[in-house]
């Protein structure tokens, strides 16, 4: 498996150099830009795996690079920094195609973790039913199976099961779910979300009023684990 190649684009030349020397220790391979169009230039030349971007760059902002990025085609994962935190911030990220967001100023071990996570998302996925709960889900024929019987699922309620699936052990949050599921789509609200979920637990728990995969993080999201 080869070693994945990190593009960091950061202007803070501590941080960047913090980040640099830290992630090669890990084992990654990383290539640097400290502007939006040294950025861009290497996202094109690089390839990179993935790309960790600064939202505030002395030629322009990292929000309106992503857009570009993702408009040229690029699908590595890129992980926004930002010492802005305010929830239409974050949003604005996810709008233009960021896969995450973390907001400065933040610790090494939850960065790695960010990152281990995405660059795992990008591994094959083994074909087949999948394990959900005590249902078995086939992505590939949009088929959710309990207890041999084929179930009526919807294509939204199965994008969200998939993205549920590929974050399995992870806490998502309902903004996370609008982002990647609904594209934040103007009449679609967390409330939208919390619905989706109730459906997906009857389908998938033994008892939907006492949830023991799909389980409700208070105060953070929903996170699906296996028992």
């Amino acid at each position: 498996m080869k070693t994945p190649l990190i593009l960091i684009i950061e202007d803070d030349p501590g941080l960047l150099t913090g980040l640099r020397d830290n992630l090669e220790l890990e084992g990654y391979l990383i290539r640097t830009a400290t502007t939006v169009r040294d950025g861009r230039e290497l996202a094109q030349a690089a390839q990179p795996d993935l790309i960790l971007l600064d939202v505030m760059l002395p030629d322009g902002d990292g929000i309106s690079l992503c857009r570009q990025l993702r408009r040229q085609g690029l699908r590595q994962p890129i992980i926004m920094l930002t010492a802005r935190g305010e929830e239409h911030d974050k949003l604005l990220g996810f709008e233009v195609g960021a896969d995450d967001y973390v907001v400065k100023p933040f610790s090494l071990r939850e960065l790695l973790a960010r990152i281990q996570a995405r660059l795992r998302f990008l591994e094959p996925r083994p074909a087949g039913p999948v394990a959900v709960g005590v249902a078995l889900a086939d992505f590939d024929r949009h088929t959710l199976v309990r207890d041999g019987r084929p179930l009526d699922i919807s294509a939204k309620e199965m994008d969200l099961l998939r993205f549920l699936v590929d974050h399995r052990g992870q806490v998502v949050s309902r903004d996370d779910l609008l982002a990647h599921v609904w594209g934040h789509q103007g009449e679609v609200t967390t409330r939208t979300v919390d619905n989706f979920i109730v459906r997906l637990r009857k389908k998938i728990e033994p008892d939907p009023a006492n949830p023991v995969f799909l389980i409700t993080v208070y105060g953070s999201g929903y996170k699906l684990v296996d028992q």
